[in-house]
């Protein structure tokens, strides 16, 4: 019986030694340099470039306001459709009150005629490829600590 319990302490103390060497050379693996030091050049000021500044509205508030035309601080019902009554209306080409097929999918008929060049009614890979939606670029710029590790690699 002590044989029993001397076998169970020994294979607990294993795993536990394994344990323990796994998690060490696990953080060693994983540890980020020093971060950098807080100073002019991390902001931009050394180059004289600013900051871009914080919009003091969120991006929701700004949704608010477009949608708010008379400015009361209240969207009602007409001003929430308003913008689906337009896009409607541009859809209805002949002024019927009604979309057909057609009219509801004239711009992919309009785009996929486009892109088949030979005319097949068909596209091969590389006109379909003409067809995938263009993304606007990100307006984004990377934050200057970001920037400045990624110059230092």
């Amino acid at each position: 019986m002590i044989r029993f319990f001397a076998g169970v302490a020994a294979a607990l103390l294993l795993v536990t030694a394994g344990l323990l060497l796994w998690n060490s050379r696990a953080a060693d693996r994983h540890l980020p340099g020093a971060p950098p030091a807080a100073g002019p050049s991390m902001f931009g000021q050394e180059t004289g470039e600013v900051p871009p500044a914080a919009s003091t509205e969120s991006r929701e508030q700004r949704r608010f306001a477009r949608y708010d035309k008379d400015k009361d601080g209240k969207v009602t019902r007409e001003e929430y459709l308003a913008a689906r009554r337009k896009a409607y209306a541009r859809l209805d080409v002949n002024h019927d009150g009604r979309l057909d097929f057609d009219e509801w999918a004239a711009k992919s008929i309009g785009k996929f005629a486009t892109a088949d060049h030979d005319r097949s009614t068909a596209l091969d890979p590389k006109e379909f490829a003409t067809t995938a939606v263009k993304r606007k670029e990100s307006l984004a710029t990377p934050c200057p600590s970001t920037a400045a590790r990624d110059d230092d690699s």
